[in-house]
């Protein structure tokens, strides 16, 4: 792809607008905070004042927004604190002095690291560091530094009041993220119907998975019906996956099939009903011919084998998902659990530790690239006759990301957002020429839209944060002329830093593909020979198993996501093509799904062994291992040993084979990793035929 069409897609992308579902309630939430604390701070304390706490409660609720599973109380102190803190430390080393651009460029590669934390921590750090380039223009003196920090503490303050005395939906989005897992397992249960191999996204339930996690005292409060519904989710999917499939279940037509697609309708019904009542908090109303497909004697009639213990075991699962629903069962299941705030800060300067000097970590080159944009746009702002010097940092420091699409997307949407939102802001002003009163006002009216707008896209956001400073700069007594030019400006020169800092110093996803690729094989490998471990050894620990799940989950995941982002990158390909790419993700994931099959037929522990299965775990595991190195060093992987235990499988097998399941599966996975290798092949030139003289008799004929 190159340069212009990654631009037009880009732009594109920023300026799009997407439906989304608003949130007006907690919204207004937020900007009744702001509201409180500017109206107190301008009757009390004065303008300057009130402009220094506005920025604490604007962020603070910015911060509650954010997708994270922490209470929104925490998120919002922990805001309105760091943002005193660097808001007082950038005062006392001088607003305009060598050591404040020292600061800046400290703290700006601090916040770049922070994205090894999470989007979270990086949202809030680049955040503050933008805002505290505004604030710490506002003190005179010492003391009134330490007012301002105080005030920008307070408005964090009043927003975690706000919240936990006015909650709205507790434990709201921890019951959306486990309805939403249920719900697309419902729906992978329909599509199933249709197309007994169709792919299913893990991401809902890892999202699930993230929410689940407490921490002791949050154990103790949470709702019963939160507690236990996920494990019995992700249970169900590899068991709604052996029945549809033809490979270890029915015949793609017949009665079989007909049942079996009566019982997927019905779980899919089941699981929608669950996630309605979890996202509610309602009862649990099954329709009645779902439930009366669950319960029908017919089933053990018309299926047999493998196909029956799914069918006898999807009905049992789907039982205790109505009960963990209703909130009468799953109590017993052991919560994940979290670290609490105090117990993460060394986690997260661990994390941002390990990410120092790393040149091939996007996180390093991010907080490398912004930390350089921010002092050299603060350079030019003060160089430039504009006034204002911080307005183009702080535009770099928002837009920056550490992957390429959302930079250049963001740059984009924030420069057509400020043109719109000046635009607009500057209109009311020369018609109403508002006092202080009402400009502080209008900026609380410009909060609470960016509240209520901001899912739907940056521009949106954009327009109503530049309308906003307009405003409460008003308040503390800037014209709109002092401000509107010069921010215009100053902004596209923050957005042309940021986008020329990633192609001075990029950190693309598309060289990188191969080893993506390479850990989700390493992942599925010992995935697949954790399954197989488990017919040989049926009282063994499944907690390999379940680990080995997790690790393919997000290594897949990892994959999709370096694979949208090279999609867009403006970078030819480094041995891994499109269509290599697109094969061999294909080869991948089937060999993750024929290991979820076997895995939904792991035999009880009384079960006899299955010896020949550990012999082929190994050479599968070892294999694998393998074969992630070849694709990291661009050779193609080769599988004899895998052939090789499955020949000495079937050479010592007995007449009963009662290991039918188990080796048909091993067959499936071995016929995958082929796949894999004939997608990672390099392709004959289309000329690349040998002339071997004119054709024979035979041929001829």
């Amino acid at each position: 792809m190159g340069w212009l069409t990654a631009m037009r897609g880009t732009a594109r992308s920023g300026l799009s607008i997407e439906r989304r579902r608003l949130e007006p309630a907690v919204a207004l939430r937020g900007a009744t905070g702001l509201a409180l604390v500017v109206g107190v701070s301008l009757v009390t304390l004065g303008p300057t004042a009130a402009v220094s706490s506005a920025f604490g409660a604007f962020q603070a609720a910015i911060a509650t927004f954010q997708r994270s599973w922490r209470p929104r109380p925490v998120l919002a102190l922990a805001s309105g604190a760091s943002l005193a803190i660097s808001t007082f430390l950038g005062y006392l080393v001088g607003a305009h002095s060598p050591f404040f651009l020292a600061l800046l460029a400290l703290w700006t590669f601090v916040a770049g690291l922070a994205w090894a934390v999470g989007p979270t921590a990086g949202i809030i750090a680049s955040s503050n560091v933008a805002i505290m380039l505004v604030t710490v223009t506002l003190p005179t003196s010492i003391a009134a530094a330490a007012g301002h920090a105080a005030m920008i503490a307070v408005g964090g303050v009043v927003q975690a009041a706000l919240v936990v005395l006015v909650p709205i939906r507790r434990w709201g989005a921890q019951r959306d993220a486990l309805a939403d897992a249920l719900a697309a397992v419902a729906d992978y249960a329909r599509r199933l119907r249709h197309d007994p191999r169709a792919p299913f996204d893990p991401e809902p339930l890892m999202t699930a998975r993230l929410a689940a996690a407490v921490t002791p005292r949050e154990a103790r409060r949470r709702p019963a019906e939160l507690r236990g519904s996920r494990g019995v989710a992700e249970r169900i999917r590899p068991v709604l996956a052996s029945l549809a499939d033809p490979a270890l279940g029915v015949p793609e037509e017949g009665p079989e099939r007909d049942r079996v697609r009566e019982l997927l309708g019905a779980a899919a019904s089941v699981l929608d009903a669950a996630a309605r009542a979890i996202r509610h908090g309602q009862a649990v109303r099954v329709p009645p011919p779902a439930e009366a497909a669950l319960r029908t004697p017919d089933t053990g009639a018309i299926l047999t084998g493998p196909a029956l213990r799914a069918a006898t075991r999807l009905t049992a699962l789907l039982g205790d998902v109505m009960e963990t629903a209703e909130g009468t069962g799953g109590g017993s299941a052991e919560p994940l659990l979290r670290p609490t705030l105090p117990r993460l800060v060394p986690l997260a300067l661990a994390a941002m530790r390990r990410e120092l000097g790393r040149r091939d970590s996007p996180v390093f080159r991010h907080a490398v690239r912004v930390c350089a944009v921010a002092a050299v746009g603060y350079l030019l702002g003060k160089a430039l006759p504009l006034g204002h010097a911080y307005w183009a940092p702080m535009a770099a420091v928002m837009v920056m990301r550490p992957d390429f699409s959302q930079t250049y997307s963001r740059a984009v949407a924030r420069f057509g957002g400020t043109l719109v939102g000046v635009a607009l802001a500057t209109a009311i002003v020369q018609l109403t020429h508002p006092g202080p009163g009402l400009s502080a006002a209008l900026a609380v009216l410009c909060a609470f839209l960016m509240y209520l707008l901001m899912r739907t896209g940056y521009a949106a956001a954009s327009a109503c944060v530049s309308a906003y400073v307009v405003f409460l700069l008003g308040t503390g007594g800037l014209q709109w002329t002092q401000t509107a030019p010069d921010r215009v400006l100053l902004t596209l020169l923050g957005g042309l830093l940021a986008m020329a800092a990633y192609a001075l110093y990029p950190a693309w996803e598309t060289p990188r593909l191969r080893t993506r690729l390479a850990d989700w094989l390493a992942a599925c490998g010992r995935y697949a020979a954790a399954v197989t471990d488990r017919y040989a050894d049926p009282a063994g620990s499944a907690e390999e198993v379940r680990r080995a799940l997790l690790d393919t989950r997000a290594a897949r995941v990892a994959w999709q996501e370096a694979l949208d982002r090279a999609t867009h990158e403006p970078v030819r390909h480094r041995g891994l093509s499109r269509a290599a790419a697109e094969g061999a993700g294909e080869a991948v994931g089937h060999l993750g799904r024929i290991a979820m099959l076997m895995e939904a037929h792991v035999p009880e522990r009384g079960a006899p062994p299955v010896p020949a299965a550990a012999e082929f775990a190994g050479a599968l595991r070892r294999a694998t291992e393998r074969g992630a190195k070849a694709v990291r060093e661009r050779r193609v992987p080769e599988w004899g040993e895998v052939a090789r235990a499955l020949a000495a499988w079937d050479a010592g097998a007995g007449p009963d084979r009662s290991d039918r399941v188990v080796r048909k599966g091993a067959g499936l996975l071995l016929r995958c990793l082929d796949d894999l290798s004939d997608a990672l092949a390099p392709a004959a030139p289309p000329m690349a035929v040998t002339d071997s003289g004119p054709p024979s008799r035979r041929e001829s004929a």
